[in-house]
């Protein structure tokens, strides 16, 4: 796991924006996005819409928006995704089943905020198809 840590590290430092080095926003995105696409919600927006119905509305607003981000827990992501996805995300991710609420708790909220500069989610950039 101590590649996932620094990599966690890294995309936090860059989130932080110490982007010097390590890395940048929409790397995170990105690697949320593909990890997602083979879960039932498909995509970070996937996710942000089932956080709204399941009463977490007002933390992806924080997110969204330009205040403070409201923390998340690694409970209320498991009760509002469901400890099957969350063991697809791990899987995609190569992290263990117990670690990937945390993580997300930890790297959910700051992504979102990066990737919605105008108050919407921005995808995350990569290869545009030609």
């Amino acid at each position: 796991m101590g590649i996932f840590d620094g990599l966690v590290g890294n995309v936090l430092g860059a989130l932080q924006g110490k982007q010097g080095e390590g890395v940048q926003p929409d790397a995170l995105g990105q690697a949320l996005n593909g990890a997602l696409a083979n879960t039932q919600f498909g995509s970070l927006d996937g996710v942000l819409s089932q956080l709204q119905s399941s009463g977490l509305g007002a933390h992806v607003t924080s997110w969204l928006g330009q205040g403070s981000n409201m923390p998340i827990s690694a409970d209320q992501l498991r009760s509002a995704l469901g400890n099957e996805e969350l063991q697809k995300i791990g899987t995609q991710l190569g992290i263990p089943m117990d670690q990937v609420g945390e993580m997300l708790a930890k790297v959910l909220p700051a992504t979102v905020d990066k990737l919605s500069p105008t108050g919407t989610l921005t995808p995350p950039s990569g290869p545009t198809p030609g």
